[in-house]
């Protein structure tokens, strides 16, 4: 390495030039596959972050690259004024393996929600209907339209006011529900499995009179599908653990291996409600993403969402093992497949800090909670090597 290519160094010239809105972690990546990132210095790390539930196929993967490199080939943008093999050859993948009718495509998750909101809204218009309801511990984005659905004050103190007509209930609070909602509600917008908020699924009896009140008052329901969606949990959606139907679905993060790709998923009877010119965006759609996005999808189908279901499995029972081996450090083991979080009685930050030390990156989310995004692509063997490394770390 070079003495312009420290580490320092390249803290210090980003310190020159970056708004600091990000607490980075103090690596350099040089390269990075599978389920490794691999730094300047030389060192290897198990990546059990995924770029924050991304990376769904790992890094680098053949398939995806050679897909990115056919399409840059031909071009790599042209704008939503013109058809685009690669994104109806998406979209024909996408509505196979959702089941919804349309999609509209978008750059990121934040990105969706928006959209979504902005949908149930023009929907609910012709009923005079505009409120929308979001869950305490739901994480939707940074965008205002998201942020006005959620409840992170680190997120959103001074940059208020926010939208009108929307507010934040109780999460799994049954009489909350059944007290915020009525005649004026447009949509409820949640996660099925929160993500930020801790890895905690929504509560069978609270999804239960969620879709008896929409019956009754006729609102939409909006499942925020951007982190635990595309396979993440073992199924296509982590809903499909209740057996519902919601209205409208937003998904991306793992969605385009690595590229930034989302979709806002509707059935055919709200295919109406946008015209031409009602919304839009230039990148989303992307005909690169796009691309990507087509073989990450034929990667599911050909099997992996239940390699993933499997691996997932083992996953807990191991720290279900080393919970009964610490309970005084271990508490609940949440989550599936891939999106695992394991509550801590320490501060899971220094454990974060140590399990890096050791070669294994993970993630902290709502304070106490260990939180693990691996690539889809995880095995065994990196289960193993994880969860030995957490033993260390706990154990000192």
């Amino acid at each position: 390495m070079t003495p312009d290519h420290t580490v320092a160094s390249l803290i210090e010239r980003e310190h020159q030039h970056f708004i600091p809105t990000y607490k980075r972690l103090p690596l350099e990546v040089d390269r990075a596959e599978g389920m490794h990132v691999f730094t300047r210095d030389g060192r290897r790390y198990l990546d059990f972050l995924g770029g924050i539930a991304v990376n769904s196929l790992g890094h680098c993967h053949p398939a995806v690259i050679a897909a990115i490199e056919r399409q840059v080939h031909r071009y790599a943008h042209m704008s939503n004024y013109f058809y685009q093999d690669a994104q109806v050859e998406f979209a024909e993948a996408l509505v196979a393996a959702s089941g919804y009718d349309r999609v509209f495509l978008t750059n990121s998750g934040t990105e969706a929600t928006d959209g979504a909101m902005k949908l149930a809204r023009m929907h609910g218009s012709t009923s005079g209907r505009s409120e929308i309801i979001g869950l305490s511990g739901g994480f939707h984005g940074r965008t205002y339209g998201a942020l006005s659905i959620m409840d992170k004050p680190g997120y959103k103190d001074g940059m208020g006011p926010f939208l009108p007509a929307t507010s934040v209930i109780a999460f799994n609070d049954v009489a909350a529900l059944e007290a915020a909602v009525g005649e004026g509600t447009c949509a409820v917008m949640l996660e099925f499995l929160q993500g930020e908020g801790g890895i905690h699924w929504v509560a069978e009896d609270f999804v239960r009179r969620l879709f008896e009140l929409r019956e009754q008052h006729g609102f939409l329901v909006i499942a925020d599908e951007v982190q635990a969606g595309g396979g993440r949990t073992g199924t296509f959606f982590s809903f499909e653990r209740y057996g519902v139907r919601p209205d409208i679905v937003t998904v991306a993060k793992g969605l385009g291996g690595g590229l930034p790709l989302g979709a806002i998923l509707i059935p055919e009877s709200l295919a109406t409600v946008w015209g031409p010119g009602r919304h839009g965006t230039t990148f989303g759609g992307n005909a690169l993403a796009c691309a990507a996005g087509s073989t990450v999808l034929a990667e599911l189908r050909s099997g992996l969402m239940a390699r993933v279901a499997d691996v997932g499995a083992y996953a807990i029972a191991k720290l279900e093992a080393l919970r009964a081996e610490l309970p005084q450090v271990i508490g609940e083991i949440r989550g599936a497949g891939a999106m695992l979080g394991v509550e801590l009685t320490v501060p899971v930050g220094q454990v974060v800090e140590s399990m890096l030390e050791r070669g294994v990156i993970a993630n902290a989310t709502s304070e106490t909670v260990l939180r693990l995004l691996p690539p889809m692509i995880y095995g065994r063997e990196h289960v193993d090597e994880m969860v030995g490394v957490l033993r260390e770390v706990l154990v000192g």
